[in-house]
């Protein structure tokens, strides 16, 4: 049955995912569209019927000093394109925000490109609204900026 598992950061299906999606988001964006995940973040992999890795996510935090400090970040939510429309995204998103809720982040951010269609109504049909950018999003006017209060 598809489910999500959290992975360390070193698991090799996880890097073949985070290499796709980085991939992906150069070709959709350019190079200077796309921001590192920090260390430390969790991740999460999505798991099809048959047990294959299909897509993944990560979920960072803003620590002290930042401009937000306890709220998290949403990084990296990406399905391979043969498994999209299976509800797999959907999966990936509500595990990400139970392991936010549950580690007491009141407020979840992310950022994605207005050339990610998909993306924009995974997140709004989730319950995310538009919020100001931060950092160096502020600059980068196709960018947008999503939040959800948990």
């Amino acid at each position: 049955m598809a489910h999500v598992d959290e992975r360390p950061a070193e698991d090799p299906e996880l890097a073949v995912l985070l290499k796709a999606a980085f991939d992906e988001l150069v070709v959709r964006n350019g190079a200077e569209g796309r921001t590192q995940v920090k260390d430390g973040a969790r991740y999460f992999v999505a798991l099809d019927d048959e047990g294959q890795a299909v897509g993944c996510g990560a979920l960072q935090v803003f620590g002290p000093g930042t401009a937000h400090p306890g709220d998290a970040e949403i990084k990296r939510v990406y399905v391979t394109p043969a498994a999209r429309g299976r509800g797999h995204a959907r999966r990936l998103l509500a595990q990400v925000e139970a392991a936010a809720r549950s580690a007491g982040h009141p407020f979840l951010r992310l950022s994605t490109a207005e050339r990610q269609p998909e993306a924009i109504a995974l997140y709004e049909s989730s319950g995310y609204a538009r919020i100001a950018p931060w950092g160096k999003y502020v600059n980068e006017p196709r960018t947008r900026c999503y939040g959800k209060a948990l």
